[in-house]
């Protein structure tokens, strides 16, 4: 247990829809050791969306225990859970969401500012961070300047500049030709072998296969597959 970095047991999540009640997790039970690369596979609907928001602290289970790095998830504030997504989970998503008024190194301060780090040394890591992504040409172009790969590695670099514990990584090839994809993927092996913990949520096979570990979600219930 003492590597064990992330667990969850007996999770549910339920949704009261037009008086009837929705459950669209049903007694998750997931345990994460640090440096594991996971991908959670599964179809539209199947609760991919609703098990990532509850990893990332953006929602709460209904019921059951959620352990993140020894803490219990259900005891902390608002304040405590915000913390813990601006310090510690990397969030990497499909549509790279970077704001379009600021060029590539503002978007990748832009988690430090909400940290108070100074200006000098926010522009020092953003600028490392770059350079670690292959983008160290690129800092001052805007999001409508670069490819869609490039800005899923400018989302990448803002992910990993605070030094998270956790990436957590939403359909991150989705929106990407075949090859961006698999350049994309290669990184994420890289940041793997450096010993980051890595969750993805994916529908695509092939995309779930770069994990050393695949869990199955259908109809809000998990199961063990097979790595890729």
């Amino acid at each position: 247990m003492e590597n064990v970095f992330f667990k969850m047991s007996d999770v549910c999540k339920n949704y009261l829809v037009g008086g009837e009640t929705l459950e669209v997790l049903k007694l998750i039970n997931l345990n994460i050791d640090k440096g594991e690369y996971l991908s959670v596979l599964g179809p539209s609907g199947s609760g991919k969306s609703t098990l990532m928001n509850i990893i990332g602290c953006l929602d709460q289970a209904t019921s059951g225990e959620y352990i993140l790095n020894g803490r219990l998830i259900e005891d902390l504030s608002e304040k405590e859970l915000a913390e813990i997504r601006n310090r510690e989970i990397g969030f990497i998503f499909q549509n790279s969401q970077l704001l379009q008024k600021l060029d590539a190194l503002s978007n990748v301060e832009l988690p430090l500012v909400y940290q108070g780090i100074g200006p000098r040394e926010r522009r020092k890591r953003a600028r490392a961070m770059l350079e670690r992504v292959g983008l160290e040409e690129r800092m001052h172009h805007f999001p409508n300047q670069l490819s869609g790969g490039q800005q899923q590695r400018v989302a990448i670099a803002r992910a990993l500049v605070t030094d998270p514990k956790i990436l957590l990584a939403d359909e991150p090839t989705g929106a990407l030709d075949q090859k961006t994809g698999r350049q994309i993927m290669g990184l994420f092996d890289e940041i793997s072998s450096e010993g980051r913990t890595i969750i993805m949520i994916t529908h695509d096979l092939k995309l779930a296969g770069f994990a050393k570990r695949i869990v199955n979600i259908i109809d809000g219930c998990l199961t063990e597959g097979e790595a890729g």
